[in-house]
Parts: C-alpha cells; sequence; structure tokens
C-alpha cells in the first residue's frame, strides 16, 4: 500500500510540475511557434483518417492539430481535444480553436472516455511529459477501437532538439526507435513506420489488442 501511495504522490507532483511548466508558457506559446501549423497538418494527413471518424488530440496545448484533424474526418466526425492545463486550453479558445473540436481539461493516463470511445489518437509532444508513459500508452489504446491509428508526433527531430539543448542524443529517449517500438508492443500497438526527420518525428502505429 505504502508503494502504491508513494507512485500516486509522485504522479501528481509531476503533474503539477508539468501544469506550472506549460502554464508559464501558454499566453505566448502561439507567438513562439508560429511556423508548425503546417508541419501538424502534415502530419495529421498521414494518420489516414476517413469522414465521420472519431480522433482524439492528446496534450492539445492551444490546439494547433485541431483543424487539420476536422478537415479530414469533416461535419460528421468527433474532435475532441485533451490537455491537463487550463491556460493552454483558454489559449484555444482565444485562438477559435473549439469552432474545429470540443476541449476537454483531464489527464491523458486516465482518460473519462469509455473502453474503444475513438478510432484514433494524435498526440504530439506528450509522450516524454507524462508521469508514465507506458500506464499511458495503454490507456490510449484502451480507448481506441481495434485497428485504430495513434500517431505520436513532434514538431522537431530528436537530433534538432538535443542541440537545441545544447547535449548530445539520449539513448533513453522513449521515442527513440529502439526504445519506442517494445513500449509500443507492450501496450498492444504496433509500430507502423518510423520517421525522425531533422523538423519533425512522427512514428504511426496501429491498435492490434482486441477489447473486450
Amino acid at each position: 500500500m505504502f508503494k502504491r501511495f508513494a507512485a500516486f504522490v509522485a504522479a501528481r507532483s509531476e503533474q503539477t510540475t508539468t501544469r506550472a511548466f506549460f502554464t508559464r508558457r501558454a499566453a505566448t506559446w502561439e507567438d513562439r511557434f508560429t511556423d508548425d501549423g503546417p508541419r501538424y497538418a502534415a502530419a495529421v494527413g498521414r494518420m489516414g483518417l476517413r469522414p465521420g471518424q472519431r480522433v482524439l488530440d492528446l496534450g492539445c496545448g492551444t490546439g494547433r492539430a485541431l483543424p487539420a484533424l476536422r478537415a479530414h474526418v469533416g461535419v460528421d466526425g468527433v474532435v475532441s481535444g485533451v490537455d491537463l492545463t487550463p491556460a493552454m486550453l483558454r489559449a484555444a479558445l482565444r485562438e477559435g480553436r473549439d469552432a474545429d473540436g470540443q476541449l476537454l481539461l483531464a489527464d491523458a493516463s486516465r482518460l473519462p472516455l469509455r473502453t474503444g470511445a475513438v478510432d484514433a489518437v494524435f498526440s504530439a509532444g506528450l509522450i516524454n511529459h507524462v508521469p508514465d508513459p507506458a500506464a499511458a500508452l495503454r490507456e490510449w489504446a484502451r480507448v481506441t477501437t481495434p485497428d485504430g491509428v495513434l500517431l505520436l508526433f513532434h514538431p522537431s527531430g530528436r537530433a534538432e532538439r538535443a542541440a537545441r539543448h545544447g547535449r548530445p542524443l539520449d539513448p533513453d529517449d522513449l521515442t527513440a526507435e529502439e526504445n519506442l517500438t517494445p513500449a509500443l508492443r507492450a501496450a498492444g500497438w504496433r509500430l507502423d513506420s518510423y520517421e525522425d526527420a531533422r523538423h519533425h518525428i512522427h512514428p504511426p502505429a496501429t491498435h492490434t489488442r482486441t477489447l473486450v
């Protein structure tokens, strides 16, 4: 019981830290990353979405992916953006992104959704911010239909991010292909392809676990 309580406290502490980090940056987020829009749209285009599908943007931030997601699923589809930071969702409202999808304040590792609720999950830069990536990937598999799609995206490649922070590539980085492949497999996903380019990283995966 003590171990479970300690894990709970650690997770809450990390959530608080993450929320504080993004709260400080929410007001200027759009101005700082004005060139990322086309990269988000291109990444969404690789998901193979169809009109009428239900798609979830986890860690949606200011909602930059929502217009592209809406364009692919159409007016009959369902688009939802989830974020842990209220300030980010308020920024999304200021940008008018609620016109493209509903905004939900929630923990991406404990989603208030039924099993198999969505056909696809888009997640930009979130996997390195969750307290327990393995648990998060399992939760995302839970809410996704069989043969659904997960796209883990980042608008910067691993080498570009490492250089920006003045450090070498981290061999333990979960988004490295050799680390991500087994992590996805353990959570019920199959890595379909992997691309870590200079200006982006987006490994699409397909849900392979049968939901019961």
